[in-house]
C-alpha cells in the first residue's frame, strides 16, 4: 500500500466529498420534501432552526474540507500532468462552482433573509410570500449542489483509479 501524502490527501478528500454528497442527497431526497408538507409557519420555523443548527465545526470541515483537499490534490499532482491530474482538476472545479460558490452566493443569501425574519410576528400573507420567495429557489440551487458534489465525488474516485493507487 502506498501511504504517500498524495494518497492520504486524495483519500481524505474523497471521504469528505462523499459525506458532502450524502448530506446534500439527504436534504434533497428526504428533508426538503418532508418540510414541504408543513404549513408556511412550520416550514419556515423548521428551516430557520436547521440552518442555525447546521453551522457547527463538523459541518464546516465536511462541507468545505473538500475544497481545501482538492486544492492540495492538484498541488501534489501538478508535476505529473497525467490524466488523473486533469480529472482532479475537473473534480475541483465542479466542487468549487457547484457546491462552494452556489452555497456562498445562492443558498446562504436565502438563508440569511430567512434568519433575519421574525416569523412569529409575521402575518399569514407575509409568511406565504416569504416561503414562495425562499422554498423553490433554495431547492433548485440545492439540487445544483447535490449534483455537483456527486459528480465531484465520482471524478475523485475515477482520478484515484487513473493514478493506480491502491487504498
Amino acid at each position: 500500500m502506498d501511504f504517500s501524502l498524495e494518497t492520504v490527501v486524495v483519500f481524505i478528500t474523497i471521504v469528505l466529498t462523499g459525506l458532502t454528497a450524502g448530506l446534500c442527497f439527504t436534504w434533497t431526497n428526504a428533508i426538503t420534501p418532508g418540510l414541504g408538507e408543513l404549513d408556511d409557519l412550520g416550514f419556515l420555523q423548521a428551516f430557520q432552526q436547521m440552518n442555525r443548527a447546521i453551522i457547527n465545526p463538523t459541518f464546516i470541515i465536511v462541507f468545505f474540507g473538500p475544497f481545501i483537499g482538492n486544492l492540495l490534490t492538484i498541488y501534489l499532482k501538478y508535476q505529473s500532468m497525467d490524466k488523473a491530474f486533469w480529472v482532479f482538476i475537473g473534480a475541483a472545479v465542479l466542487f468549487m462552482l457547484g457546491v462552494v460558490f452556489v452555497t456562498l452566493f445562492k443558498n446562504v443569501p436565502l438563508n440569511d433573509i430567512l434568519d433575519k425574519t421574525v416569523l412569529e410576528t409575521a402575518s399569514k400573507t407575509e409568511l406565504a410570500a416569504l416561503r414562495k420567495n425562499f422554498e423553490n429557489p433554495w431547492k433548485q440551487w440545492h439540487l445544483v449542489r447535490t449534483v455537483g458534489s456527486f459528480a465531484s465525488f465520482a471524478l475523485l474516485l475515477f482520478g484515484l483509479l487513473l493514478s493506480n493507487q491502491t487504498l
